[in-house]
């Protein structure tokens, strides 16, 4: 595997990741109702708890994205 091939991967690894966290924080933002509906009906679950659970998962997935997707893209862009 060649270095733009990789290049190229890591790059739709970030965008794809990136909306799917920029869509997961606005449905967090905009919908906490709806969100937290839809969640009880699987897992019945005080607010509180879903509402640090929720705050909790979003750090994480930051966290993962930031470091399995964006540091290896500019990772392999300053190389190439």
């Amino acid at each position: 595997m060649d270095i733009q091939t990789l290049t190229s991967f890591f790059m739709w690894c970030t965008i794809i990741n990136g909306g799917i966290f920029f869509l997961w924080t606005v449905l967090s933002l905009f919908a906490q109702d709806l969100v937290y509906r839809i969640q009880c009906k699987w897992i019945p679950i005080p607010r509180e708890t879903f509402n640090v659970a929720i705050y909790s998962f979003h750090g994480l997935f930051k966290i993962v994205y930031l470091v399995f997707n964006v540091v290896p893209y500019v990772a392999l862009l300053i190389v190439g």
